[in-house]
């Protein structure tokens, strides 16, 4: 079962990206398997593998936990990522978070294909905010309710 995303990803979207768990620190996210998403050896783009480790940490880290506010907003400060395998048919990324301060949060994904085998790991760091400053004026996310 696919769950509405909680924040407007128009990105996520153009690439499929489906949200299938979403809950106290961890995320699950899948993404089909398109021609317009292959690199030249027909396999997923590893940029497309890139942005769902990517959006699973982001959502990870903004995933509710007892007592939080899951209206956060993140940036990514730093990603690092290892591929095992080429991405075929399915992927789906687990997320968590691993550790979070008022500022930051430090997460992990792994993806894996259909057959459950290991395509890439993440481990990325985190910032929360409520608006984001882009030289002298700040943004505020279009779907914010502050």
């Amino acid at each position: 079962m696919t769950l509405p995303f909680r924040v407007n990803l128009p990105f996520a979207r153009l690439v499929g990206l489906q949200l299938l768990r979403y809950e106290s620190g961890e995320a699950d996210i899948a993404v089909d398997l398109r021609e317009d998403l292959t690199n030249s050896w027909g396999v997923m783009h590893g940029g497309v593998t890139m942005t769902l480790l990517d959006v699973t940490m982001a959502h990870a880290a903004r995933a509710p936990w007892p007592g939080g506010d899951d209206a956060l907003s993140v940036v990514t400060i730093e990603m690092k990522t290892s591929f095992m395998r080429p991405g075929l048919g399915r992927l789906v990324a687990r997320g968590r978070l691993l550790h979070r301060s008022a500022a930051t949060a430090f997460c992990e994904a792994s993806v894996s294909d259909a057959d459950g085998k290991l395509v890439a790991h993440a481990t990325g760091t985190f910032r929360y905010l409520k608006s984001l400053p882009a030289g002298d004026q700040r943004i505020q996310r279009a779907d914010a309710s502050d």
